[in-house]
């Protein structure tokens, strides 16, 4: 079921990038650099980056490196196209899906839309979670206080590190 915003003005919408294989700060570069240059839907803002251990996924794997973009799109907020785009971006990093949580070149993730709640299989919007990962509340904390307090990132499970800026 998909709950929308009105008709009006545009919506906001955040997208949480993550990389732990290869080139990671290349990986996140590129795909920021993409939305950047399509400008449909419009890249409003970039938080900093932040480095923070595997959650979940097989042992062993490297650090990742994790930010999160807004968005402004079109009234009601599609988030479908949202997740089209972030397969694009995927695909486009060379992101082979072998084992869930595992390492990836790039991970793309449909956080949130505001005034929009999905819940399909293939999509949940608010991202289902989203309230629990420190290196999501984090860089979302930086772009949308409103959405995110300190108490939550806080709250949030992992440990952050600020990496630096794109």
């Amino acid at each position: 079921m998909v709950v929308g915003s009105s008709e009006g003005q545009m919506v906001r919408a955040f997208l949480g990038l993550g990389s732990n294989l290869g080139d990671r700060w290349a990986h996140l570069r590129q795909a920021v650099d993409y939305m950047r240059a399509v400008g449909n839907p419009v890249l409003t803002a970039v938080s900093p980056v932040y480095e923070t251990a595997p959650v979940g996924g097989p042992p062993g794997q490297d650090p990742y490196l994790n930010l999160v973009v807004e968005l402004h799109v079109p009234p009601p907020g599609d988030p479908f196209a949202l997740l089209a785009l972030s397969r694009r971006l995927e695909a486009s990093a060379g992101r082979v899906r072998v084992v869930r949580w595992g390492p990836r070149t790039l991970d793309v993730d449909v956080l949130w839309v505001d005034g929009v709640a999905v819940e399909t299989s293939d999509l949940v919007v608010p991202h289902p979670r989203l309230w629990q990962r420190r290196f999501v509340l984090a860089p979302l904390a930086d772009l949308a206080p409103d959405l995110v307090s300190p108490d939550d990132v806080a709250a949030g499970g992992g440990d952050v590190s600020l990496a630096g800026t794109l």
